[in-house]
């Protein structure tokens, strides 16, 4: 597939006129500035800097702001957009053939083309995700949950579940001779083969201590105790969807948030390079487990593919996969359609590559565990003739 370019990289806030076709309600007539994020020439989008949601956005899509390009295939403000003759699901959402309001989320998804218009007042980080993802599918990546480095020239994507040490196995990985940080949550995956990086901002817990020592040895916030890392994520997830209505309240909470730093990658990891893109080698998959001790199982792509899409999906938030199933249900993305677009993405990406399963001791602590990761992930590469 060949891939158009869609804009330079230099980042800054723009001032550009609204494309035609978009309805007055939607926008101003005046021109607006936006600030614009290019997603490695896959996905470009836009989001109005008057918008409740821009700070977060800001904050999450940093790596990529960049300033006049020649397509939106996201655009996002508040201001909503007539739906004339909508049906009605129950109480839940209104749509038509092109759009889509969700009443809890209080967002509304307009179909622009081959990309979307996201209109609301509420936090949209949760509305962008499973969108950007359908966008980059279009355009021949998939998103992943996984931790990405570059071993010596070759990327490695290390998807796991939330919680297993992803961020704490990163800080061990670059401390080997050529190992360059992709990303330690997000990354892409490209028909190509390539392996996309996405170095957000990090978010660093109190059991992260011992492996990012320099980031509590001066005063930042207090964070509480280790022990009670758990019940306040948990209490964290239950309240995230009240929070979310508020957007400068959910921004200021994930960074003053007494269960984490977030802090930038350059901060977190002051000489690491940082890798923004290389030819996929492998994918690792890794798990905490009830056993005694590590295990290696090599796996075919398909078992790979299966996995890369359910433990994205899984790990989006409430709202997120609340929008999939909306856009599932009234027609706009048909769920089985987009899942098999995805998975063939992912098949190419993958094809020809080794892929892994490792389980890890659930009762190993996370500095422990990242060790035991480390290990055996270069074993791993090491026989697969890798590096």
């Amino acid at each position: 597939m060949t891939i158009e370019k869609i804009g330079p990289e230099r980042a800054v806030m723009a001032d550009r006129p609204e494309p035609a076709g978009v309805p007055p309600q939607a926008v101003s007539a005046t021109a607006r500035r936006w600030v614009e994020f290019n997603l490695h020439d896959r996905a470009a989008m836009r989001v109005a800097e008057d918008a409740s949601t821009a700070s977060i956005l800001l904050d999450m899509f940093a790596p990529f702001r960049t300033q006049g390009l020649e397509r939106h295939d996201l655009t996002i403000t508040e201001a909503g957009e007539p739906m004339r003759d909508a049906s009605h699901a129950d109480q839940d959402y209104r749509y038509t053939d092109t759009s889509l309001y969700l009443r809890a989320m209080k967002v509304q998804v307009v179909a622009d083309g081959g990309g979307y218009r996201v209109h609301g007042t509420r936090e949209l980080l949760t509305a962008t995700l499973p969108l950007l993802d359908k966008v980059l599918v279009s355009r021949d990546a998939a998103m992943i949950h996984a931790a990405t480095f570059d071993y010596r020239g070759h990327g490695i994507a290390m998807p796991a579940w939330g919680g297993v040490g992803k961020t704490s196995t990163v800080a061990k990985l670059l401390q080997v001779e050529g190992v360059g940080f992709m990303g330690d949550d997000w990354a892409f995956m490209a028909g190509d083969g390539r392996l996309l990086g996405f170095a957000k901002p990090m978010f660093i817990k109190p059991h992260h201590r011992p492996i990012y020592p320099h980031l509590f040895a001066r005063r930042r916030k207090p964070l509480v105790p280790s022990r009670l890392s758990k019940p306040i994520a948990e209490l964290t997830t239950l309240v995230h969807p009240l929070v979310t209505q508020f957007p400068r309240v959910a921004a200021l909470s994930r960074r003053w948030s007494p269960e984490h730093m977030m802090v930038s990658p350059q901060v977190a990891l002051p000489n690491a390079t940082i890798s923004t893109a290389a030819p996929l080698a492998a994918a690792v998959f890794v798990e905490r487990y009830e056993g005694s001790g590590a295990s290696l199982e090599e796996k075919d792509i398909d078992w790979m593919v299966s996995r890369l899409i359910g433990n994205f999906h899984d790990e989006l938030p409430r709202h997120s996969r609340d929008l999939v199933t909306a856009l599932a249900a009234t027609g706009m993305l048909p769920a089985e359609r987009f899942f098999a677009d995805k998975a063939t993405v992912l098949a190419r990406s993958l094809d020809g590559k080794p892929t892994f399963l490792l389980r890890v001791p659930a009762a190993f602590s996370a500095d422990r565990a990242s060790d035991v990761i480390v290990e055996r992930l270069l074993d791993a590469l090491g026989g697969a003739g890798i590096g």
